[in-house]
């Protein structure tokens, strides 16, 4: 069925070095060498359908996560920062490791003083397993202080992601760190860097920016620096030092990119160097060799660099749109330094030249390695409109809304209690979309009648990019483009791009595709963070009938009780979205 929704009005107003690879995978003892990547254990390679099969043998990792909460924390810039909230005391926190076809089981442990919090694994399929995908309000309860939570899913995928929490703007304050699960590639390499997270840096604490935004009358700050894995140098001053990544010579070398921002969206490129992108969010793809890859929240990108330049240093940039329009730092050239074995300790000379302006567009070409087809003959083409608005500049406070409601979910009963309850009474504000075909692709076309792009994720799936509306470089007061009948002869059905992070574009609109495979209440919301906590959420029930069947539905009490008898007692009540 066709579903025309986010139609979106907006005024003025909205507005060092790199972490280990981890443990040696298992494959490296079988066919996976850098000359043959694309084999991974006897009768799983590339080629291998992820969502139909998994290795056998895997193992568990085991991990604990400590949330805790310092006040004037001395960031990786050497600036301060109002309130830091970390993980295992670091930022970013430490890098989950795992093989495709292992299980990770992560205790997570609340010590902050007043906050509840829950952790999302972001991108993870969690087939059958809504109950450990993180998201409070929706799935579970948040995790109150003094108490613990164990979360526990199979590494069905492999690639690279990341985690963070998804408690109204938490993450935004430093609780975010990444993941990377071991497996095949589509292009051979020598040597694995790891993981690169790139992340816009507040000074001020997420919740009381979050506030000024909602109840402001411009656009949202720049951020304050980026930051490159945790680390830079202070734009304005002392303090801080470039993150440094070394490339050995003559080697070919993978690289983790991941955008875990805020607000911020931005393109990278290394100077004098290529970059071949193997892998867009979770979906390995055919190699695709680019000179700046445009990231927007949430994405990921996984891409081979060969070290095949001079011995010398180059500045790896993050650049922004000379719109504004996806974000700005008041940091006016962010950048690591990429340095080859040999090369003088020294900063680099040349800056190189500037990338395209990316129109906070993602890049396309990419052709996954594992194929998805669609069929239009499967739909009924008449659209259910869920038309999301923006609240106008007379109100005093910020709010998205979907069908005239932004979303604001009951931290203490989540949308799986309902479902456990077999209580279909759900509360407007829980913006619920039910889903109920089994295994069809539900197609959806989303458009933004706003100037500003929207980095949106779904949780629970990948989803098929079947058609986008062209960038526009100057998107305010630029024409508004809406998808109509004589565009569905444009959208691509045969092995489209594939992911769980895509941009919205700016006065335009996408058509996504998911199949019904995957019981469950899925997220699907902006990844700016002043948005998703304004409202800008959905979420999917998705085949409600058969989730009681698919999971264990009890499984979410203890925590929620916990959550319930402190609540009441919490200085710090709700006053946004609550994810």
């Amino acid at each position: 069925m066709w579903t025309s929704i986010l139609q979106s009005f907006v005024s003025t107003l909205l507005f060092t070095g790199l972490t280990s690879a981890g443990a040696v995978p298992r494959a490296l003892a079988s066919c996976n060498t850098p000359s043959n990547r694309a084999c991974w254990v006897t009768g799983y390679n590339i080629s291998t359908d992820y969502e139909k099969s998994t290795p056998p043998g895997g193992v568990t990792r085991p991990y604990t996560l400590t949330i805790t909460e310092v006040d004037n924390y001395v960031g990786g810039d050497g600036q301060v920062k109002a309130k830091a909230m970390l993980v295992n005391g670091q930022f970013p926190g430490p890098v989950l490791t795992a093989d495709w076809g292992d299980t990770l089981q992560i205790t997570v442990v609340n010590e902050l003083e007043l906050n509840g919090t829950s952790i999302h694994w972001h991108g993870i399929r969690q087939l059958n397993n809504d109950i450990n995908d993180g998201a409070n309000g929706i799935t579970e309860c948040p995790i109150p202080p003094k108490s613990s939570k164990t979360y526990t899913f199979l590494a069905q995928q492999y690639g690279t992601s990341w985690y963070h929490s998804h408690t109204g703007v938490q993450y935004a304050n430093g609780v975010t760190g990444s993941i990377l699960i071991h497996g095949p590639a589509s292009l051979p390499y020598d040597i694995d860097l790891g993981v690169f997270p790139i992340s816009d840096w507040y000074y001020g604490a997420a919740d009381t920016l979050a506030e000024q935004i909602a109840h402001g009358t411009g656009a949202p700050p720049p951020s304050d620096n980026v930051l490159f894995n945790g680390s830079n140098i202070n734009p304005k001053g002392a303090g801080g030092q470039y993150a440094k990544v070394t490339l050995t010579p003559g080697k070919r070398h993978l690289l983790r990119l991941i955008n875990p921002s805020v607000e911020n969206s931005f393109s990278v490129s290394l100077v004098n160097h290529s970059m071949t992108v193997i892998a867009t969010d979770f979906v390995p793809v055919d190699s695709f060799t680019t000179n700046s890859i445009f990231m927007g929240i949430g994405q990921r990108y996984d891409v081979t660099i060969d070290a095949s330049q001079a011995v010398d240093n180059y500045w790896f940039n993050v650049t922004y749109t000379a719109s504004g329009a996806c974000g700005s730092s008041n940091n006016p050239s962010p950048a690591a330094i990429f340095s080859y074995v040999g090369a003088p300790n020294a900063l680099p000379t040349s800056t190189g030249t500037a990338p395209p302006d990316a129109a906070c567009a993602d890049i396309v070409g990419f052709t996954p390695v594992v194929t998805r087809t669609a069929s239009l003959s499967q739909f009924t083409p008449a659209p259910d409109n869920l038309n999301v608005t923006f609240n106008g500049a007379d109100d005093p406070t910020v709010f998205w809304n979907v069908n005239g409601n932004s979303m604001q979910v009951e931290w203490g009963k989540p949308t799986l209690e309902y479902v456990r309850e077999g209580n279909t009474s759900y509360p407007i504000r829980e913006n619920i979309v039910s889903v109920t075909a089994a295994n069809v692709w539900s197609v959806w076309v989303i458009t933004n009648l706003t100037p500003i792009p929207h980095p949106m994720h779904l949780h629970g799936h990948d989803f098929l990019v079947l058609g986008v509306s062209p960038p526009q470089s100057q998107p305010f007061g630029a024409a508004q483009r809406t998808f109509s009948s004589s565009d569905v002869s444009s959208l691509q059905l045969n092995n489209p791009r594939r992911r769980d992070v895509t941009m919205l574009p700016s006065n335009g609109w996408v058509v996504l595709a998911f199949e019904t495979d995957n019981p469950g209440a899925w997220l699907f919301h902006c990844h700016i963070a002043w948005h998703v906590s304004s409202g800008l959420s959905v979420q999917y029930l998705e085949r409600v009938q058969d989730i009681p069947g698919a999971m264990n539905l009890a499984a979410i009490e203890p925590n929620c009780n916990a959550w319930n008898a402190y609540y009441p007692t919490d200085p710090d009540k709700q006053y946004d979205s609550g994810i």
